[in-house]
Order: C-alpha cells, then sequence, then structure tokens
C-alpha cells in the first residue's frame, strides 16, 4: 500500500473520449495536482480508446480494470452494463464490437493486466478504489442506495473510504459508521446533465476528509463529431455528449 501524505486526484469512466482526458489533464496540471489515480473504463462508447489507453499507459498511471476494459481487453461481446431497454442493449452490443475491432492487441493486453481494486494510505484514512463495487466490477453503487446496505459493503473491506466510478453520477456520502463513500463521476462520459468532464481531489488531515469536485469545460463537438463520423458506432452517443446524460 502507498502512503501518501496530503492528498490524491481521482478520475475515471473516461469511455474513448480523448478531447475530455486532455482537458482534464491541462486542468490538473495547472493545479500542479499529483498523485493520479485511474478507476478505469479507458474505452468503449468514444471512439479514440487506443489514444486514451496510450495516454494513460505513457505517464504510467495506477489504473482499475472496469467493465469495458475486462470485456474489450477479452474480445468479448458482453461489456458488463445494465440496459433498461432492448435498444439501449443493441447500442451497447454495436460499441463493444466497434471497441473490440479497432483496439489494438498490445492495448487489450494492457487492458487485461489491469488491478481490480488499488489501496491507498492518505494521511490517518485507508482509501479504497475500485471501478463497480469492492463485490463485483459491474455494480452500481448509487447515491441513494440505503445506508444499510452500504454499510454492509464497508463492513467487507478494510478502509475508511471507499471510491468508485461505474455509474457516471458523482457524490458524496457518509454513513452513520462515519465510513464515507464517493463517486468520482465520469470523464468522458458524464450523466448529470452536466457535459463537463469530471474528477475529484482529496485532500486529509489526519482523518479530516477534503473532497472537491471539479468540472472541466473540453471541446465535446471534437468527440460528437468523430462518433457521428464513424460507421459501427451509434449517432445518438454524440448527442448523450452534448446533452450530458452519458
Amino acid at each position: 500500500m502507498e502512503v501518501l501524505t496530503e492528498s490524491i486526484t481521482i478520475f475515471g469512466d473516461i469511455h474513448g473520449n480523448l478531447p475530455a482526458l486532455e482537458a482534464i489533464f491541462a486542468d490538473m496540471e495547472q493545479r500542479n495536482l499529483s498523485n493520479l489515480y485511474c478507476l478505469g473504463d479507458l474505452v468503449g462508447y468514444g471512439t479514440f480508446p487506443n489514444e486514451v489507453v496510450e495516454f494513460i499507459r505513457e505517464r504510467q498511471i495506477p489504473t482499475i480494470m472496469g467493465n469495458y476494459d475486462q470485456g474489450v481487453g477479452h474480445d468479448s461481446d458482453d461489456c458488463g452494463c445494465a440496459y433498461k431497454t432492448e435498444v439501449e442493449q443493441q447500442r451497447g452490443e454495436q460499441s463493444i464490437a466497434w471497441s473490440n475491432a479497432h483496439t489494438t492487441e498490445d492495448n487489450k493486453a494492457y487492458l487485461r493486466s489491469l488491478d481490480d481494486q488499488i489501496p491507498v494510505q492518505l494521511c490517518d484514512l485507508k482509501i479504497l478504489l475500485v471501478h463497480g463495487s469492492p463485490r463485483k466490477i459491474n455494480e452500481y453503487l448509487y447515491e441513494d442506495r440505503s445506508d444499510a446496505s452500504l454499510e454492509r459493503i464497508m463492513d467487507g473491506i478494510d478502509a475508511d473510504v471507499l471510491v468508485c466510478g461505474h455509474t457516471h453520477l458523482p457524490y458524496h456520502k457518509s454513513l452513520p459508521s462515519g465510513r464515507q463513500i464517493i463517486n468520482a463521476g465520469s470523464v468522458g462520459k458524464p450523466k448529470d446533465n452536466n457535459q463537463d468532464a469530471c474528477y475529484v481531489v482529496l485532500k486529509a488531515d489526519g482523518k479530516q476528509l477534503a473532497v472537491e469536485f471539479v468540472r472541466v469545460a473540453y471541446d465535446v463537438e471534437r468527440i460528437a463529431s468523430a462518433i457521428e463520423a464513424t460507421d459501427g458506432m451509434p449517432d445518438v452517443f454524440a448527442q448523450m455528449l452534448r446533452d450530458g446524460r452519458g
């Protein structure tokens, strides 16, 4: 476990959106942020899978395997997503088929090599980073889940704070036990009606934790136009990014 003294910066759910990734890194550099961690889902939906993977690889950023990384890494036709309608499922199948066909074998091998969780010591706080939940890579931990259910999840791990992604909906929730759950939101596919990319900065003083969600505007039309110009990727994904609804 890496021991840090002041802060960590966490981001994830990039989903092949290179313009959004470049924008948050420009913002992080301007703020002189370090100790970066990625919660995974580098690929899927967006049309820059290799560029995103190579961006992360070149910087040697500790990264968790997301469900989409797992699917594409193994050339699966299942991304592990939960779809509410048959139309959504068909779009998802198009997305992973396109991502499988356009991600290099070397980058797929990298995706297969990623860890399923990363523990970090931040001052006196034990932090656990996961993609979906500690129990399952594609479990959705929504903010409105009952405290009792979230407490049971925390009982199964050795951590004061759980940081997850996967839902693309940022939140910070303190439980009755004093333990905390944070969702870092999404860099490349926000679903909270805000098109800006999202990442989170955690700063600790002993056991006191400060949580800052950072939103960064980026060139949405660059990725939207790239999706619309690509055969095999549903155009609706472009409009979802414009609307900030994933």
